[in-house]
């Protein structure tokens, strides 16, 4: 049997219809360029807090450099627009990190939220933390933790490990340039700092130094204050942000104080200077020759700008750039 038609639908008023449509057309994103270092609450996620920087700005298009757990505060440098393209030369710059090791208890997510597996009723001197330093420095292998973004056969680690997967992570090696003790405030914590490279686990740091140690360990508290060239004194804040996109369009700066240049995310690469011709050949993707006596001996990644605008990422080779990433100067 056929099921019966349906009502027919009422015919809204042709001005009525273009007034809900109206309404209910999403706002208007705007071509925006720049860099947002954001001071990250603990709580917040980095895909959330990505999507707080874009919504305020309108912008088309945003990415960060680096996740942030959402226990963890601080720097979260955000790309707009064509910074997004430079994301990768952040990323792979030096982080700095403060945390608090809480001593007699490690997780299984070796930080504060975690389920405890592991007790002890050791607690280290500060003596016995100082000399344990040394050995975390420089190359070493770790073992991410469990809880982490690592893919495994095509699934994240912390996928499996809530689900109660048996799996192992294999070590790699990780670069910590600094590792320093701040200060031990009571017998069952202690500050330190780290200063290290790309893919780095502080949560893991924390875990090894409390088995070195003997005596468990976990992150009880995390801050970043520093990615690249983006540090805390770059930062700014929910509170500001929500201010700016509160403002009225017809009062509100084009460009905040605290919207950062493309090029600020580009202050690791050696810079040159094109003139206006050259910057046409790049433009087109055709490579450029570094000609005279003065032509600067660089090889690899060059920054490349013309008239005061970045217009390019180039490969330096053999005396000529090769065009790899263009800019648009008027985004």
């Amino acid at each position: 049997m056929n099921a019966p038609d349906p009502a027919p639908r009422p015919v809204l008023n042709p001005a009525l219809q273009a007034r809900e449509g109206k309404g209910q057309r999403k706002s208007e994103k705007r071509d925006v360029s720049g860099w947002i270092v954001l001071d990250k609450p603990v709580g917040m996620t980095s895909t959330h807090a990505v999507a707080r920087v874009k919504r305020a700005f309108a912008a088309k298009k945003a990415g960060h450099a680096g996740t942030l757990d959402p226990l963890a505060s601080g720097v979260l440098p955000i790309a707009l627009g064509e910074a997004t393209k430079t994301v990768p030369f952040v990323m792979d710059g030096r982080k700095r990190y403060r945390f608090t090791v809480r001593w007699g208890i490690e997780t299984d997510t070796d930080d504060a939220e975690g389920r405890a597996i592991a007790a002890s009723d050791a607690r280290p001197s500060a003596d016995a933390i100082h000399a344990a330093l040394a050995s975390f420095t420089g190359a070493i292998m770790q073992v991410p933790p469990r809880f982490s973004a690592i893919k495994i056969d095509g699934e994240r680690a912390y996928d499996l490990a809530r689900d109660g997967e048996e799996f192992e992570l294999a070590p790699r090696i990780v670069e910590i340039h600094r590792l320093a003790l701040i200060e031990a405030p009571d017998a069952d914590h202690a500050v330190l700092e780290a200063e290290c490279g790309k893919g780095t686990y502080v949560r893991a740091l924390a875990r090894d130094l409390g088995r070195t140690l003997g005596s468990a360990g976990h992150v009880a508290a995390l801050r970043r204050t520093l990615v690249g060239s983006f540090g805390e004194d770059k930062a700014v804040g929910l509170e500001a942000l929500q201010a700016y996109a509160d403002t009225p369009a017809e009062t509100r700066a084009p460009r905040p104080s605290f919207l950062l240049g493309v090029e600020a995310g580009l202050d690791a690469l050696p810079a040159l200077t094109v003139s206006t011709s050259d910057a046409a050949r790049l433009a087109r993707g055709q490579a450029v020759l570094l000609r005279g006596r003065d032509a600067p001996m660089i090889e690899g990644w060059v920054a490349v700008s013309a008239q005061g605008s970045l217009i390019a990422l180039a490969m330096a080779e053999k005396g000529e750039l090769h065009p790899r990433r263009i800019f648009n100067p008027s985004k």
